[in-house]
C-alpha cells in the first residue's frame, strides 16, 4: 500500500476525508509553495466537523511537511525542498486499517518513571525528573509488527498517561495533545534485544528494521521513540511527487 494514500471510504474518520482532500488538492497543484489555504473556520463550515477535528487534520499534514501553520496568521503551502527533506510520521493502526486488515495493541508497560541521566538529556529534562513510559506491541491480523518502546515528555503531553493505548494509538494521542515542529529519525537494519525478540514472537538473531524518533514542538522536546520490526515482516515506503 502506498502509505500517502488514505481510505476513502465514507465511513472514513471525519478528520481523515479533510487531510485527504487537502492532500489531493496540494498534489493538484491548487495552492503554490507559501500560498495561504482555506483557514480552520472555512474547513469547519465546509466539512461540518468541530474546530478539534480540523486541528487534527492539519496538525498530521504539518507533521508530514505539506503544510506550515503561522499562529495567529494561518495555513500555508509547504515549499517543495522542505517536503522533500522530511519522512512522513505515519499512525500505524490507520496503516494497518488501510490495507483491510485488523490492528491490535498489547500493552506491557504503561507508567510513570524518574528519567536516567541519558534520557533525561535528550528530552530536555533534569535527571530523575518524571518521564512517561510506555511498552507497546502492534498486531496485524494476530501477527506481532512492531514493539514501540516509547518515552514522552510530561510538560509536552501531561495527559499521556490518562488514554487506553489499546483503543488509541500514541502517535494518534501526541499529534492531538502535542502538535510538532520536527522529528529527527535514525534507521538501521539492526539485531533486536532479547526482550524485543521475545515480545515480537522472533528469534534473537533475525534482523529487524529499528527506527529511533525524537519529536519537538513549541515548547520543547516532546518524545522519544524506539520502534522495531521484523525484517521479513515490515516495508518501509514512501513516495514524493513534485
Amino acid at each position: 500500500m502506498d502509505p500517502l494514500v488514505f481510505p476513502r471510504s465514507a465511513a472514513a474518520a471525519p478528520y481523515l476525508r479533510i487531510k485527504q482532500h487537502l492532500r489531493d488538492e496540494l498534489g493538484r497543484g491548487r495552492w503554490r509553495p507559501g500560498q495561504a489555504m482555506p483557514s480552520d473556520a472555512e474547513l469547519v463550515a465546509q466539512f461540518g466537523v468541530s474546530r478539534m477535528t480540523v486541528t487534527r487534520a492539519l496538525n498530521e499534514l504539518r507533521a508530514e511537511g505539506l503544510i506550515e501553520r503561522v499562529q495567529g496568521v494561518g495555513t500555508f503551502a509547504a515549499h517543495l525542498g522542505r517536503v522533500a527533506a522530511q519522512l512522513q510520521i505515519r499512525d500505524l493502526h490507520e496503516e494497518i486499517v488501510a490495507r483491510g486488515h485488523a490492528h491490535r495493541a498489547v500493552v506491557h508497560l504503561a507508567q510513570r518513571e524518574k528519567a536516567s541521566e541519558a534520557l533525561a538529556d535528550r528530552l530536555g529534562l533534569a535527571s530523575g525528573a518524571p518521564v512517561f513510559h510506555t511498552l507497546i506491541v502492534h498486531l496485524e491480523n494476530g501477527v506481532p509488527l512492531q514493539c514501540e518502546d516509547r518515552y514522552v515528555n510530561p510538560a509536552a503531553a501531561p495527559n499521556y498517561l490518562d488514554h487506553d493505548f489499546t483503543q488509541i494509538t500514541p502517535t494518534q494521542v501526541l499529534l492531538q495533545e502535542a502538535p510538532l515542529r520536527e522529528a529527527r529519525y535514525s534507521i538501521e537494519a539492526a539485531l533486536p534485544t532479547a526482550q524485543e525478540a521475545k515480545l515480537l514472537g522472533i528469534a534473537r538473531g533475525e534482523p529487524c528494521l529499528i527506527v529511533v524518533r525524537r519529536t519537538a514542538g513549541a515548547m520543547g522536546p516532546i518524545t522519544l521513540a524506539r520502534l522495531v520490526h521484523p525484517g521479513t515482516r515490515y516495508l518501509l515506503q514512501g513516495e514524493f511527487k513534485p
